[in-house]
């Protein structure tokens, strides 16, 4: 068995049976059987390793390329021999509320599956295993397969736009909080969350085509029977993708209004500043007048003119102060 291939298994009539080794002789007593089919996994397969699966499984040199090279939208092909899938899961990482994705490409053929995983948001163990204990929908052959991996991600679709509602929720509080949102990062945070969200509508957007192309039943290697599945996923899709968009809005808002408000702040603080210099004018203003070097000034030889111009200077700062107390200014 090649390096890369994470489990290959043989399920004849819902169960999984053991079988040969080689693929090519696995696949044939798939073929011969008629109630049977082969899963094949493989993780981030090299060109070369995948070579032997491609000539096995006569796959199309177009999907076999999109398959090496990931970084491909969910899109979903038709080719003679088999139906092409590509899937995006995500994954949400609590420590740095961060939003990574995957890829998961997924071969449909007569008798086989295929699958293709990139990076470690999609591990589809918990995917098989899910499978091996319904015989009734393994029974339903490459079709059940498809449809469990794609229930699977649009499912945790909807987990992880639950916990980005939660972040979305914390930073809303934080930003109209009456003393939030004048941290130097608040910005930066709402920025960083609105990329998390743009990651997550590159994953969930472009796979609503595909779903409704399944649940339509009109695409081969794809059970007529498993239109209503296929609808089900779509409709969660519709939901996770409503979701996304939703929160996009309210991080625009909320953005919208952190900006107002450090606006706001900011005509405060300019309101303050020129109060404070506005009251420092006028004492400047006096001590500046009496301390010109001139022989003939007024009341500059009497006793009482020292304190008197101390008191206007403070009686003037005293007016003003209450003046701009009175708007708002300080």
């Amino acid at each position: 068995m090649l390096r890369v291939i994470v489990d290959s298994a043989l399920y004849k009539c819902g169960a999984r049976a053991d079988g040969p080794a080689d693929l090519s002789d696995a696949l044939e007593e798939a073929r011969a059987s008629g109630d049977a089919f082969l899963w094949v996994g493989l993780h981030e397969p090299t060109a070369h390793e995948f070579d032997h699966v491609t000539a096995e499984f006569t796959l199309h040199p177009l999907a076999v390329e999109d398959a090496l090279k990931a970084h491909q939208r969910p899109k979903l092909e038709v080719y003679d021999d088999s139906l092409f899938v590509v899937l995006k899961p995500v994954l949400y990482e609590p420590e740095s509320d961060r939003v990574s994705t995957g890829e998961l490409m997924v071969f449909i053929g007569d008798s086989f599956v295929v699958t293709v995983r990139h990076g470690e948001g999609a591990p589809l163990a918990a995917v098989r295993r899910r499978l091996e204990a319904e015989p009734d929908v393994l029974r339903q052959g490459p079709t059940a397969v498809l449809y469990a991996i794609s229930d699977a991600v649009v499912d945790h679709y909807i987990e992880v736009a639950g916990e980005l509602q939660v972040d979305l929720e914390e930073l809303e509080a934080d930003v109209f909080a009456p003393t939030g949102g004048t941290g130097a990062n608040t910005a930066e945070r709402i920025y960083t969350a609105k990329r998390q969200v743009l990651e997550f509508r590159r994953a969930g957007g472009p796979l609503a085509g595909p779903m409704e192309r399944l649940a339509a039943g009109t695409v081969p290697f794809v059970s007529e029977d498993a239109k209503p599945f296929f609808r089900d996923v779509s409709d969660h899709l519709i939901r996770a993708n409503d979701q996304v968009e939703a929160l996009d809005r309210l991080l625009s808002d909320v953005l919208s209004a952190h900006l107002a408000q450090m606006g706001v702040r900011q005509n405060d603080d300019m309101r303050k500043i020129s109060a404070w210099a506005a009251m420092a004018a006028v004492p400047t203003m006096v001590a500046g007048i009496y301390g010109m070097n001139f022989d003939h000034m007024p009341e500059l030889r009497w006793a009482g003119s020292y304190p008197l111009v101390i008191l206007l200077m403070a009686g003037a700062v005293f007016g003003l102060h209450r003046q701009f107390k009175r708007r708002g200014w300080l």
